[in-house]
């Protein structure tokens, strides 16, 4: 990991992922979390203001330092117990069946094997628990799609990895889940191709 992708990229996050509708998206797709729960893709923790009562403690899983150190305040400013448990959502340290839901918010898109952190996320959930995602990816719109197709070597090397072109739905069957709940949207106020949004919650079978 490079200075750019180490110590630029996870402020550049930090920044971006607090702006539009990112406040309002997080606490719809926090809503329902409870027990113990597995985070991937925690950065810099902009999800634990919105962390529901029911929720007894969070492990939190992300390869980032700085984002670690940015998370600080939030931490401080809650009095559910967060443990920076994990660094690779593709290789969890965790026994099966340990969790009784998950949340994974804007964090599938730049995992290089999201279809293995998936099967992760899955095995240590409990079964019948559920993972609750917000998720940027392949539009549904066959012109948007193309837009994407040409922006995701750019948006790749601009953000550490990060695709457009994930489909996200078929990602989580693929991976043994079954969606409960599913909405695909555009984000307000942002350009199409970037934000084409699937917010929901599937249940480990």
């Amino acid at each position: 990991m490079g200075f750019y992708a180490e110590h630029i990229v996870p402020r550049i996050l930090d920044l971006a992922c607090g702006m539009g509708e990112a406040e309002a998206l997080r606490r719809r797709v926090c809503q329902g979390l409870e027990g113990e729960v597995l985070e991937i893709g925690f950065g810099s923790g902009h999800n634990v203001p919105f962390y529901p009562p029911a929720v007894t403690q969070v492990a939190a899983v992300d390869p980032s330092d700085v984002g670690w150190k940015l998370a600080a305040k939030r931490l401080a400013a809650t009095t559910i117990p967060v443990e920076r448990s994990g660094l690779d959502g593709q290789s969890l340290p965790f026994a099966d069946a340990r969790f009784d839901t998950a949340l994974s918010t804007w964090t599938l898109c730049t995992i290089p094997d999201a279809a293995a952190a998936l099967q992760e996320v899955r095995r240590v959930l409990k079964p019948g628990g559920t993972l609750h995602f917000i998720e940027h990816g392949l539009a549904p719109d066959e012109r948007v799609r193309r837009w994407q197709r040409r922006l995701d070597p750019l948006e790749q090397r601009l953000l550490d990895g990060c695709h457009l072109t994930r489909p996200i739905a078929d990602l989580l069957i693929t991976a043994g889940f079954t969606i409960t709940e599913l909405d695909v949207f555009y984000e307000k106020g942002a350009p199409k191709a970037l934000a084409a949004d699937s917010l929901g919650v599937a249940v480990s079978r």
